[in-house]
């Protein structure tokens, strides 16, 4: 499974042998190789997840030219995550590279250690409780070497029961955001349609549950902004994106499962409910607009 990736795909599916690989520093340490993706995962409190996340990811591309990394960030699990993750870097040692922290540093710290130290051409952030499907991760990449403004590409979203789960959104507005917490399920309703376009399309962004993004990207935007502890950091990080100049890109002809565990959802009176508006407050004023959302061409 440790082939060497080369940086594009072609219009068959197949690897382009005829390219050299995409090598840089990657703020790695004694960095020499190059592979083709790094996966980032988070862990808390995952112990009912992990384990057929990861098998999904080495059964998806069990037959792929792909190369690949698997690097899994605990937040200080307090169930059996910790003895879950030691098991399944036991059976892939060549795959799997842990991270333990002390206690949950939230999505953007965790994960920005991951992508210093990764070494992929293409990162592919991807939640704990989504299953990958064989054939997605290339045909994502595939897309990257037919439109050089995309900068993050994501797949449609399903429920374990294959029902379209909502994946991408507009940019939030105060009014928006209020109306969410009262009226989701109707918004949601009218907003799925767009998941069936068969042709992939420019969204203002994409829920962080699987993306796939270029080194690049990383390299010109930055990483993740750890003044967000949970969210709304991936509408943050699509936002400047589309402000450096690429494209966030929905592609709904292959999908991921997701086994959503979001702990913000609804009105609830909790701490991620209020960690949540002091992101949001933060996103507003960093990006300085309230009511009138971001706008750019495609």
């Amino acid at each position: 499974m440790n082939k060497k990736c080369w940086k594009s795909i072609g219009p068959d599916g197949e690897l382009n042998s005829s390219q050299r690989p995409f090598s840089k520093a990657h703020d790695m340490e004694n960095t020499t190789t190059s592979l083709c993706v790094s996966f980032v995962i988070l862990t808390w409190n995952s112990e009912s997840y992990i384990k057929s996340c990861i098998c999904s990811i080495v059964l998806a591309l069990e037959n792929s030219p792909l190369s690949y990394e698997i690097f899994i960030v605990d937040n200080g699990s307090k169930d059996n995550t910790k003895k879950e993750l030691n098991q399944l870097e036991n059976l892939y040692p060549d795959l799997v590279r842990l991270i333990f922290l002390e206690s949950n540093m939230g999505t953007t710290y965790s994960r920005n250690l991951a992508i210093k130290r990764s070494i992929g051409d293409h990162i592919c952030i991807m939640d704990s409780d989504v299953e990958l499907i064989p054939g997605t991760i290339e045909k994502l990449i595939q897309h990257f070497g037919n439109d050089p403004q995309a900068g993050l590409i994501a797949p449609k979203m399903v429920y374990p029961n294959k029902k379209l789960q909502k994946s991408t959104d507009y940019f939030p507005t105060v009014t928006r955001k209020v109306l969410r917490y009262f009226f989701l399920r109707q918004i949601e309703a009218k907003e799925l349609v767009q998941a069936k376009s068969l042709e992939p399309i420019a969204v203002d962004y994409a829920v962080s549950a699987l993306w796939l993004l270029k080194r690049k990207i990383v390299q010109d935007v930055g990483l993740l902004d750890e003044n967000i502890f949970y969210a709304p950091e991936d509408v943050d990080y699509c936002l400047r994106i589309w402000k450096g100049g690429y494209k966030v890109i929905y592609d709904t002809s292959v999908s991921a499962v997701h086994h959503t565990q979001e702990i913000s959802r609804g009105f609830k009176f909790n701490k991620a409910f209020f960690m949540h508006i002091k992101g949001l407050l933060y996103y507003f004023l960093k990006h300085r607009y309230f009511f009138i959302k971001p706008s750019f061409d495609n």
